[in-house]
């Protein structure tokens, strides 16, 4: 009775507020937590990478009129897929379109029995359709079934006779029943009366959604999906209804989207991937499946908080630790210090973030860094001691060393405890404060070092060259591993520039210490500014140094050329590195800063943004001048020279962003999120 046009928009409006939800708390487009295969998993056939299967649904007399049309369009590129025809819809589907479809190397399918929404009302009402559903399948030669609206009981679904049943996702938040299955595998569904039959969930979002309420213009949200599919060795499953695609007749409506979308995708899906998927129809699939029992994953979710005095939405290592088991299901609590007056508790991207006290960057000396401290400590103990029995995993993060103590009624009564030492604290306090090696302040910090690696199950140390430090005077080798700043790829990835305003934009986001070097940097820009009149330095952080830095800036009359930005959240700062033309990492070398692994170069590389950064002892470790442009470290002039090559010589700064590109990516936080899962679970088992 409503009109199509109304229902279209309380469709978008409806469809655009369940994306900003499910965006939000990790669930869509991508639920990482839907990453594992199922028990007896064989792997694809022929030991692929991962598959692909096309199917399509046609729900009226246009999308029949079509089918030739789309058949030919996957012709063309290689492909097959099945259609699933309705029984007793608004059109009638004869044998000779069936056969011409079997004939072309496609499949037939059956969809729904009249598409009405109603084929689930009642147990005796679906007991009554089945049978006739079983007569189509018979009469058409069909193997497998998929509901209209993707409407499900699978426990009814049994009493078809089908080899597959395909009314299921992984996640879709825009469907009438929007609980997916959390699996990108095909898995086997139990019949009521003994046996079972493979369900089939898709993957990739449907055609009806991404351009009709969602308003996509490209395909750009299947070809993420499908690059993380593949990467998880999963199925892309996609369902495209020929009655939206439009293929240049006529005039286009608002319930069609060019065909040439669907043929993009297919297109990448060659030319990326070419040899490493396998591609077949269901019935196929379904036949390979048979002699395994594959049974859906079923792990037990965990309850894990982080603790950090730190701001949450600004550490990408936290983030990194906490979204990844988030997106895999588990509940994750994060406690950590409020960044701005007035900020609550919220929900970051399925993260449950809770702040203990507020921090600005502007101790006046050790004393008062330190009081700060333990107030967040003595506060973080107390909520720990009233939430012990909540959590299966703690996950500390230091500065400082200490604060993994204030986990100890939650230890107590048997909950496991990570230290992860992002910065080596005894070095660090050096470098801050500028004392002596061996004073008695620096002795209390390495006993407190070796207290707190003993207090906790596992540490995690941020750099090889600091895992040789901790465990010759902290922590047996059994007992820690190493987990570099991997950068994360789902957040750091190159992405269009949107910046129009002719500038040459340096770039520093990170902490305002003496040990960063950003002094150094602003007399090295002061240097090139005149060669480069458009050039401009731009800081995003604070810190300790801040003041002194404006000064400096002040002092060589820079103010409209080296400008300064609050901290902003990681998501943000990775669109304003894809904007910027060179970032910089200028640390002292003969500082804390020669051995602090920096995020931030991996963050620019995977960005498409080329480096110049000093040659430390933990840079030079891990990195080479293939990757990045060095200089010596607290040398303007050779800093200078660094920067002025890089902008001047194209084929310097080519070189450098494709071999950093490369090299994020062979290093990216994927290549080591399954190991702290890993850990996570065995330390949880």
């Amino acid at each position: 009775m409503i009109p199509w046009s109304i229902r279209l928009a309380l469709r978008r409006k409806s469809a655009a507020r369940r994306r900003r939800a499910a965006e939000a708390n990790g669930t869509w487009p991508i639920q990482k937590s839907a990453a594992g295969a199922p028990s007896n998993w064989p792997g694809w056939p022929g030991g692929k990478q991962f598959g692909v299967v096309l199917t399509h649904d046609v729900e009226g007399q246009l999308g029949m009129d079509r089918v030739s049309d789309l058949m030919r369009l996957e012709v063309e590129l290689g492909f097959r897929s099945s259609f699933n025809f309705i029984p007793e819809g608004d059109y009638r589907v004869s044998k000779q379109l069936r056969e011409e479809v079997e004939k072309n190397g496609f499949e037939v399918g059956v969809h729904d029995l009249n598409h009405d929404g109603k084929l689930y009302r009642s147990k005796a009402e679906f007991m009554n359709k089945a049978r006739r559903i079983n007569q189509y399948l018979k009469e058409w030669n069909a193997v497998g079934f998929r509901s209209g609206f993707m409407l499900r009981n699978l426990s009814w679904l049994g009493e078809l006779n089908v080899k597959y049943e395909a009314s299921t996702f992984d996640s879709d938040p825009f469907e009438p029943m929007p609980g997916g299955e959390q699996t990108i595998f095909p898995f086997k569904a139990p019949r009521a009366k003994g046996g079972s039959y493979l369900e089939l969930p898709y993957t990739l979002c449907q055609d009806s959604t991404m351009f009709m309420f969602l308003g996509e213009k490209t395909p750009d949200i299947w070809k993420k999906k499908l690059d993380w599919l593949a990467a998880n060795g999963g199925m892309a499953l996609i369902n495209v209804h020929p009655d939206y695609t439009h293929f240049g007749n006529g005039k286009m409506t608002t319930r069609e989207f060019p065909a040439d979308y669907y043929r993009e995708f297919l297109q990448y899906i060659q030319d990326k991937y070419a040899g490493k998927y396998w591609h077949g129809l269901p019935r196929e699939l379904a036949d390979y499946c048979a002699p395994h029992e594959l049974a859906k994953p079923n792990r037990r979710k965990k309850s894990v908080l982080m603790l950090s005095y730190s701001h949450y939405d600004s550490d990408s290592r936290i983030l990194r630790y906490a979204e990844s088991l988030a997106n895999r299901g588990d509940e994750v609590d994060a406690v950590a210090l409020q960044k701005f007056a007035g900020e609550g508790p919220h929900t970051l991207n399925g993260v449950n973030v809770r702040q203990l006290q507020s921090r600005q960057y502007n101790e006046r000396g050790k004393f008062d860094y330190f009081y700060r401290v333990f107030t967040f400590q003595l506060r973080a103990f107390w909520y720990l001691f009233r939430n012990s029995r909540k959590y299966d995993l703690i996950h500390v993060h230091n500065i400082p060393d200490f604060l993994v103590l204030a986990a100890l009624g939650p230890k107590v009564k048997g909950t496991k405890i990570i230290l992860d030492i992002h910065d080596i604290v005894p070095e660090f306090y050096v470098s801050k404060f500028k004392v002596g090696e061996n004073s008695l302040v620096i002795r209390a910090l390495r006993w407190l070092e070796r207290l707190s690696c003993r207090f906790s199950d596992h540490v995690i140390i941020s750099n090889h060259l600091w895992y040789d430090k901790i465990v010759a005077r902290s922590v047996e080798p059994r007992d820690c591993s190493v987990y570099i700043n991997n950068v994360d790829s789902s957040v750091f990835y190159q992405r269009p520039r949107t910046r129009k305003d002719g500038k040459y934009i340096m770039l520093f986001p990170g902490g305002f210490q003496w040990h960063q070097g950003l002094d150094i940097a602003i007399r090295a820009f002061n240097l090139i500014k005149d060669k480069v009149p458009q050039c401009e330095f731009h800081l995003y952080g604070e810190g300790s140094a801040e003041a002194d830095l404006k000064a400096l800036v002040a002092e060589l009359h820079l103010e409209k050329r080296v400008l300064f930005f609050a901290p902003r959240m990681l998501s943000e700062i990775a669109e304003i590195i894809a904007d910027a033309d060179l970032g910089v990492v200028p640390k002292r070398a003969n500082s804390f800063g020669n051995e602090a692994y920096s995020t931030k170069i991996m963050e620019f590389m995977a960005l498409g943004v080329p480096v110049v950064a000093s040659r430390t002892k933990i840079d030079s470790f891990y990195f080479n001048d293939s990757v990045l442009k060095f200089f010596e470290s607290g040398n303007v002039e050779d800093m200078a020279d660094a920067m002025w090559t890089v902008i001047s010589n194209q084929n310097v700064r080519d070189s450098l962003i494709r071999n950093g590109l490369k090299f994020a990516e062979e290093n990216s936080w994927k290549s080591r999120e399954k190991d702290y899962f890993g850990l996570v679970d065995s330390l949880t088992a």
